[in-house]
């Protein structure tokens, strides 16, 4: 599709949003020049563009100050977008008949930056849980949906985040070598599923199917499970891997 060569100064909002989704869309750290060929606009336009979203916060410049990555703001405005989102009709009407099926808590995630995010949560009616809203944010390496989502990125990617993120040992069964790690994620992309046996908190375990665009392969988001092991031991936690998958077929119906 061919673009104008000067953005139309009637519309310059409009304008900055389409670049920032331009940007959003590299999934990496981005120069002028690749904003400049992503737009097909005049490098002079696209420089005055930038910086006005560097000083609206929406995107932020790494250390070496020739690149840019999107900016905390830019980060919060997706998140309160899909939280929003997820609160409204089917989607939480299904993440409600699904804890009634499987008789334990259940989050809806998605990433956030190099952490997990809660969107929905709908928790079981026992009085031993933990109990987490939306909007809470957990590690990546060592819960069930974060290992969910490394595991269906590309390799490189899933290898630069790997070896940035801190990898906490935060219980004994946490996993934090990257060759344990990678083991662990081609488990999950052959099952389908990915577990959490008490490696982010020692008592709990978790399971997570992944939410799929709605005939195609993306992983958007990740439907989990998550108990008490006193109260569900793992392999009964496994055992609603199906109850989790067709809940997941049925959220992913709701993006058309």
């Amino acid at each position: 599709m061919s673009r104008p060569e000067t953005p139309d100064a009637g519309t310059p909002g409009l304008r900055l949003i389409e670049l920032l989704e331009q940007l959003a869309g590299l999934d990496r750290a981005f120069t002028l020049a690749d904003a400049v060929q992503g737009s097909g606009w005049p490098k002079p336009t696209v420089h005055r563009m930038l910086q006005q979203l560097e000083t609206g916060g929406l995107i932020a410049r790494e250390p070496d100050g020739r690149r840019y990555q999107l900016g905390e703001r830019a980060l919060l405005l997706a998140e309160t977008l899909m939280r929003g989102s997820t609160q409204q009709g089917l989607r939480r009407a299904v993440l409600r008949q699904l804890v009634v099926e499987v008789g334990e808590s259940c989050n809806l995630t998605a990433l956030a930056g190099a952490e997990v995010m809660y969107l929905d949560r709908v928790e079981t009616a026992f009085p031993l849980r933990m109990e987490l809203r939306p909007g809470s944010r957990v590690p990546m390496h060592c819960s069930a949906s974060g290992k969910l989502f490394l595991a269906h990125m590309t390799p490189a990617k899933r290898g630069a985040l790997v070896e940035q993120m801190p990898r906490e040992r935060l219980t004994p069964q946490t996993i934090t070598e990257p060759a344990a790690l990678e083991a662990e994620f081609q488990r999950i992309r052959q099952q389908d599923y990915s577990v959490d046996a008490e490696e982010f908190i020692a008592g709990m375990v978790c399971v997570a199917v992944p939410v799929r665009t709605a005939g195609g392969n993306e992983v958007r988001m990740a439907l989990a499970l998550q108990a008490p092991a006193v109260r569900m031991p793992l392999e009964a936690v496994l055992r609603q891997v199906p109850a989790l998958q067709r809940a997941a077929q049925a959220m992913a119906r709701t993006w058309g």
